[in-house]
């Protein structure tokens, strides 16, 4: 269930608040358990999205969705739960006072609007794609009826649900007690699934600066400050246009 964040006040770039340089991993990659930045150690078997599709074949819609269109917004009735068959998700939220923050950034096979299951009326948060996406729309009574009927799917879906839960709780934490480095170099760990592969992952979707900005809770120019040290460091790395995230880019998230 997407769980809105706190309004972070915004950072200055002032000689007092720089941190003192890190350096890089010099022979290897930092080999690091991945729930020192809040990712599932285990995470849950992927869903089989075509025994998914099977089991509700007559009970469902799927749409292709192009880069940046909503699928939902804020304030719109909750009757329906979504699944990413492919692309990537955004879902950002809007204060009264107008401020808006990005609660979280779903990789394919993510569900997202599952909070009409526990009696959520309307929405919390608006969902728009990040790039072209096809995602299924199953209807709540429909989806209510397969986890009680189908105990491994339903295993499933709270095994997911449990995980993202313990995404958002270490976020919230990040978000309190970590500097504005450390939350972006996070970040970026997460976006490229940071303990599931040994070498360097490209940030699949194209997150702007900006974006990231609303994520780590700062400023456009401290993200272009960070990102250019990261890459002066050997952190990352672009190639024909795709970021490369290393992980030896733990030892910021681990550096005190």
């Amino acid at each position: 269930m997407a769980v809105k964040r706190p309004v972070v006040k915004k950072e200055r770039m002032t000689a007092g608040n720089q941190c003192a340089p890190v350096r890089p991993a010099a022979t290897r990659e930092a080999m690091v358990d991945p729930v020192a930045i809040g990712a599932s150690p285990q995470p849950p078997a992927a869903f089989d999205s075509c025994r998914f599709m099977t089991k509700i074949d007559t009970e469902r819609t799927i749409r292709e969705y192009r880069e940046k269109e909503s699928v939902f917004s804020q304030g719109d009735a909750a009757d329906a739960v979504f699944y990413i068959q492919s692309g990537r998700v955004q879902l950002t939220a809007v204060s009264r006072s107008g401020k808006e923050a990005v609660v979280a950034i779903l990789p394919e096979g993510s569900f997202f609007g599952e909070g009409c299951l526990a009696g959520q009326p309307f929405r919390m948060s608006t969902a728009s794609t990040l790039q072209r996406s096809k995602i299924i729309r199953v209807e709540k009574q429909v989806m209510l009826r397969l986890l009680h009927q189908e105990p491994e799917f339903a295993e499933r879906f709270l095994a997911y649900l449990i995980s993202r839960n313990i995404r958002m709780e270490a976020d919230l934490v990040d978000q309190l007690f970590n500097s504005s480095e450390k939350r972006l170099a996070r970040i970026l760990l997460l976006l490229a699934n940071f303990g599931q592969e040994s070498k360097p992952l490209p940030v699949v979707a194209k997150i702007s600066q900006e974006t990231l900005a609303e994520m780590v809770g700062t400023t456009r120019s401290r993200v272009s400050y960070f990102m250019n040290r990261f890459r002066k460091l050997g952190f990352i790395e672009y190639n024909g246009g795709v970021m490369h995230v290393h992980s030896s880019l733990v030892s910021v998230v681990l550096h005190d």
